[in-house]
């Protein structure tokens, strides 16, 4: 099943994120910076923001959009569908603590293709998983369903973050329908043993170690309690932009201001806001330890690393596991290199697509 998506938050529900946001009951201040987490002043900034930002004009937007939800309730699997129809297909997976929003600006720079753009499910539109339902391998498999669903059957597919593991599992799963495959990340879980590392490999796995173990807390969290974190994510706006607002901060260089526009800060919180999915996109994680992915990719294969990413890849332990075509290290940017550089991303997947 097939419907267009109509989305139409009531004024009761827009004027509650407001009065709660007033109502908002601030910790101590110890220290206007985002050593100890989110920075006072910088949350302070999108809560005001936030309490002035016309959801309304969104939904218009997203009406005009072609959104659609496919397959039965329960089970829906929403796609954003931009572009050229009949052209060549791209699909665009994002990651957390984003959507379908982190690409706005890279569908902008390839309206001469066919760009789909689903919600992961448990993100926004889409369906969650059930109980016993999940992970990377799940979703790939949900959504080939979906762009089966709608008459897509050969596509190139981008994925970074959580957007990866899904994007490598459709490689993975048909790759007589996958033109090509880009990613933004060199997937650890894809493991050797040690003493077959290179010393950069070795390097680059020990760096990823002690990452996990300063930063990783939210990653733990959301891998094993989700559902305890759901409850301040999809009651409180403060506690959720201050969750999301840490992650844009961290995974990039500089102020989070400078770098993303605060127009898509706003629509992807109150799209997880209005649509009471924070909780369930945290689960992804709890779900992904435990339906990891698996099988290997032999289709073109093209990496894409942003130099402030979380993770920055080491090619040669990208060529141990896929038939890479390239490897593009971007001057600049960071975890969310789409939204702030859409135009040099949207270079590097064209140039897939023509060497594919």
């Amino acid at each position: 099943m097939i419907t267009r998506l109509d989305p139409r938050t009531s004024a009761d529900e827009i004027d509650d994120l407001r009065r709660r946001i007033a109502a908002t009951r601030w910790p101590d201040d110890v220290g206007d910076d985002w050593s100890r987490g989110t920075r006072p002043s910088a949350l302070r900034r999108v809560l005001d923001a936030w309490a002035e930002f016309d959801w309304g004009r969104v939904e218009q937007r997203l009406r005009v959009e072609q959104h659609l939800l496919v397959g039965d309730a329960g089970r829906r699997v929403h796609l954003w569908r931009s572009g050229t129809p009949g052209a060549p297909a791209i699909v665009l997976i994002h990651g957390w603590p984003d959507s379908f929003v982190r690409f706005r600006g890279v569908a902008e720079h390839l309206a001469d293709l066919d760009v789909i753009v689903p919600s992961i499910p448990g993100f926004g539109f889409s369906d969650p998983a059930g109980r016993d339902e999940g992970g990377p391998r799940w979703n790939a498999e949900r959504l080939l369903a979906a762009l089966d669903e709608i008459g897509v059957q050969s596509f190139a597919v981008h994925g970074g973050d959580l957007g990866t593991a899904i994007a490598d599992q459709i490689a993975s799963l048909a790759p007589d329908r996958v033109t090509g495959l880009h990613l933004s990340d060199v997937p650890l879980w894809h493991t050797i043993d040690d003493d077959d590392l290179s010393a950069e490999e070795k390097e680059w796995a020990d760096a990823a170690a002690a990452w996990e173990s300063a930063e990783g807390a939210y990653a733990a969290e959301q891998r094993t309690k989700p559902q305890t974190l759901a409850a301040a994510l999809t009651d409180s706006p403060a506690g959720l932009a201050s969750w999301y607002l840490e992650k844009f901060q961290a995974w990039g260089d500089g102020d989070v201001f400078e770098r993303i526009p605060l127009e898509l800060i706003l629509e992807n919180l109150s799209l997880h806001w209005f649509t009471r999915t924070a909780g369930s996109a945290a689960r992804v994680y709890f779900d992904r330890r435990r339906f990891p992915p698996t099988g290997r990719v032999s289709v073109p294969t093209a990496f894409g690393l942003f130099p402030h990413d979380i993770d920055h890849g080491v090619e040669s332990f990208a060529r141990r596991w896929y038939p890479t075509v390239r490897f593009t290290c971007f001057p600049s940017g960071g975890h969310f290199g789409a939204m702030e550089h859409p135009a040099m991303l949207a270079a590097d997947l064209r140039a897939l697509l023509e060497n594919a």
